[in-house]
C-alpha cells in the first residue's frame, strides 16, 4: 500500500528470508565465513545457532547462491518426522525419485549413497542444511550423524548444516549425542544486532527497496525500534513495517518516536 508512497519497487521489511536482504553486520558476516569454511574445507559438520528471527535462514540461503554450480544442496525445513520419513526427504530434496516408492530407511540410503558417489565422479560436493534441528529427537540426530559415515579413503559424501534455536547446543550437549558433538567442528551462534546497528540496517533494507530518500526514521525512533526488537531483524523488520504503514495513512515521510510505539501496539494487538 505504501510503496508508491514512498518510492519503493518493494516492500523493504518483508520478514521471508531474501539474501538480497541480508545486512553484513560483523557477526553477520563471521556467521556466513564460517558456513562457507566448513563447507569448502569439508569439515563434515557446521552448527549454526541463534535466537528465532536473528537471520540464520537468510545467512544460509546467501550462502547457498555463493557455492555454484559444483555443489549439490538440499535444505530440510520441517525435520519433525520418523527416521524412514527424514531418509527419503532428504534424498527428495536431492532430487531423487524415491516418492511412492516402499524403501526403508536403508535401501533410502544405498540409494543415497550411489548418488552421493556419482556426484564425486562430477567432482561435486553435496551439502546438506537441516533447519530448526533442535526439534530433532535424538535418534534423528543420530541418524544424521550416521550420514556422516558416508565417505571414500580420501573425502566426506556430504557436507552437514545443522541449523536451530540456542536449545541445540543444549540439545548436543546430552550425553548421549557425544559422538555427534566431537564431529561438529565448527560453530557459531549469532547473536542480535546492536543498538548501533539498527539505523544502518534499517537503512541497508531501504536501500534495497530503492528508496532514493524518504522514509525517514528519526534517532528516538530507532531506539524505540531496538528497545522493543532488542535487535532481532524480525522483530525490527515487523515494526518498520507497520511504521511505514502509519506513515502512509497520515501522509507522513518522517517516522518519529510516537509512531513507533502506535506501530507495536498494534504489533501486540493493544489497538481495536
Amino acid at each position: 500500500m505504501y510503496l508508491e508512497f514512498y518510492g519503493l519497487s518493494e516492500p523493504p521489511f518483508d520478514i521471508t528470508p531474501n539474501p538480497r536482504f541480508l545486512y553484513f553486520s560483523p557477526k553477520h558476516r563471521e556467521a556466513y565465513n564460517h558456513l562457507l569454511y566448513g563447507i569448502r574445507e569439508r569439515k563434515g559438520f557446521v552448527q549454526l545457532t541463534g535466537e528465532i528471527g536473528a537471520g540464520k535462514t537468510t545467512i544460509c540461503r546467501s550462502m547457498l547462491e555463493q557455492l555454484g554450480p559444483e555443489y549439490a544442496t538440499a535444505l530440510i525445513l520441517n525435520p519433525v518426522l520418523d527416521a524412514d520419513g527424514l531418509m527419503k526427504a532428504i534424498a527428495m530434496e536431492f532430487g531423487l525419485n524415491v516418492r511412492g516408492l516402499n524403501l526403508d530407511r536403508l535401501e533410502t540410503m544405498a540409494l543415497f549413497n550411489e548418488f552421493l558417489l556419482s556426484l564425486v565422479d562430477q567432482n561435486k560436493d553435496a551439502v546438506l542444511i537441516v533447519d530448526e534441528a533442535q526439534d530433532l529427537s535424538d535418534d534423528l540426530l543420530e541418524q544424521v550423524r550416521l550420514l556422516s559415515n558416508l565417505e571414500t579413503y580420501e573425502r566426506k559424501l556430504l557436507q552437514i548444516v545443522l541449523m536451530g534455536q540456542p536449545e541445540l547446543r543444549d540439545r548436543i550437549n546430552n550425553p548421549n549425542l557425544r559422538q555427534l558433538r566431537q564431529r561438529i567442528t565448527v560453530r557459531y551462534h549469532l547473536k542480535a544486532l546492536q543498538y548501533s546497528e539498527i539505523n544502518r540496517y534499517v537503512q541497508h533494507r531501504l536501500a534495497v527497496a530503492g528508496s532514493k530518500g524518504p522514509p525517514y526514521f528519526t534517532g528516538p525512533a530507532i531506539w524505540r525500534v531496538y528497545r522493543y526488537s532488542k535487535g532481532v531483524p524480525r522483530l525490527v523488520n515487523a515494526v518498520c513495517d507497520k511504521c511505514l504503514l502509519a506513515g502512509f495513512v497520515q501522509a507522513r515521510e518522517t517516522v518519529d518516536y510516537q509512531m513507533v510505539g502506535t506501530a507495536i501496539r498494534e504489533l501486540e494487538g493493544e489497538l481495536l
